[in-house]
């Protein structure tokens, strides 16, 4: 299946489930050193919120990445994928010590867990499938209800403004003359992805009443700088991680990274 036909899939559900027949999940986050950034970067902010009996759910855990680093930190993990052929990688990779429950579901309808159920709400996949912006705001509504009081929830968009570098810089050179996208605003074609810039994504947030505690350039500019960075060799990979901390939460830098971790207070 290509891109073409994913376009004719009128279900979204349906479309998500096929879009990762194309896509790789399993390897997106550990590929190179600079697939590595997001991960490391979302792990450190998450570890600042957790403590010894937290309980932690990933809504959207793809193929497992964050689940599976947290359950083998000891910590119980509930996950809810959507995607089928996530949910066999996912399973692949489990072992019999891990304490996780992993089931097939929606992020938009999490009825099977309890209100105030989980200290830490990982949503790092719905929000860049949902196109409607009232299933977007139920996908939020849920990760609060189950999240319990006091508790936190990380939240993942695709940044819009970055995207254009990135597919001009590193994938297509012609993409700035004939990209899919408005050539007036550079606002992006909502497929295969739903794209964000910084203030949609705050905006989305803060309307649904989430109290935001951290805005994160998660991955920075890793992507389009990934050859390079590929390149470091173990003491410049580690220089260059301590200069993404430490620019990753300046508001100049929001708009300067494709993945965008916003961090609320329930």
């Amino acid at each position: 299946m290509d891109f073409d036909a994913l376009r004719l899939i009128e279900s979204e559900t349906e479309r998500i489930d096929a879009l990762y027949k194309i896509f790789d999940e399993d390897t997106r986050l550990n590929a190179s050193k600079a697939a590595r950034v997001e991960f490391l970067t979302t792990v450190k902010y998450v570890e600042k919120y957790l403590s010894p009996d937290s309980k932690i759910i990933d809504i959207g855990a793809g193929a497992g990445e964050y689940s599976l680093y947290f359950a083998k930190q000891g910590y119980f993990v509930t996950a809810v994928e959507l995607a089928a052929n996530n949910i066999a990688a996912f399973r692949a990779k489990m072992t019999p010590e891990l304490d996780i429950n992993l089931s097939q579901g929606n992020a938009c309808d999490l009825s099977a867990f309890a209100d105030d159920s989980f200290d830490i709400v990982l949503l790092f996949g719905p929000l860049y499938h949902i196109s409607d912006p009232a299933d977007r705001q139920k996908c939020i509504d849920e990760a609060r209800r189950v999240c319990k009081p006091g508790g936190t929830i990380f939240f993942a968009y695709i940044s819009n403004d970055m995207v254009v570098l990135t597919q001009t810089f590193y994938y297509d050179l012609n993409y700035l003359v004939n990209g899919e996208y408005n050539h007036e605003t550079f606002r992006l074609n909502n497929f295969p992805f739903v794209f964000f810039t910084v203030d949609n994504a705050r905006s989305e947030l803060v309307n649904a009443g989430v109290k935001l505690i951290h805005e994160i350039a998660v991955d920075g500019v890793s992507e389009l700088l990934a050859e390079k960075i590929n390149q470091l060799d173990d003491a410049g990979y580690a220089q260059y991680l301590r200069y993404h901390f430490y620019c990753c939460e300046k508001p100049e830098m929001l708009g300067r990274s494709n993945h965008l971790l916003f961090v609320g207070r329930n």
